[in-house]
């Protein structure tokens, strides 16, 4: 049987609903949702009660621009979890729960979550 792009993106939407069921942010532990495209890498802090995003990065932030010279390799994706810790720390979040859009814990996503980690960030 031939799996077409359709059958993939349902698949992801299946994952990424079957894990949002779990995963809630509140104001203690808001949710860092990371979003990774074939170009960029998106992170943000969002609090599911209040429904705000707190703090948002991506490759395509000014403060990354002269950091990294690729935007859709794992050096980005470190970059981006670095900026998101550091901006979610400054508004004064350090614990969050890791929601990872139904994507493998693996490559560019497991280095952003290191990188989150090794800033400061718990989850």
């Amino acid at each position: 049987m031939k799996e077409g792009i359709g059958n993939k993106r349902q698949r992801l939407e299946r994952r990424k609903r079957r894990s949002r069921k779990r995963i809630f942010g509140v104001d203690e532990r808001p949710r860092l949702c990371v979003v990774r495209t074939l170009k960029h890498m998106y992170a943000q802090v969002v609090n599911d009660a209040t429904g705000t995003t707190l703090v948002a990065a991506c490759t395509r932030s000014p403060e990354l621009k002269d950091q990294v010279s690729r935007t859709w390799n794992t050096e980005a994706a470190q970059a981006v979890g670095t900026l998101i810790a550091q901006k979610a720390k400054a508004k004064g979040v350090s614990a969050v729960v890791f929601d990872r859009s139904g994507r493998k814990y693996h490559g560019r996503i497991k280095a952003l979550a290191d990188a989150a980690r090794k800033s400061g960030l718990i989850f």
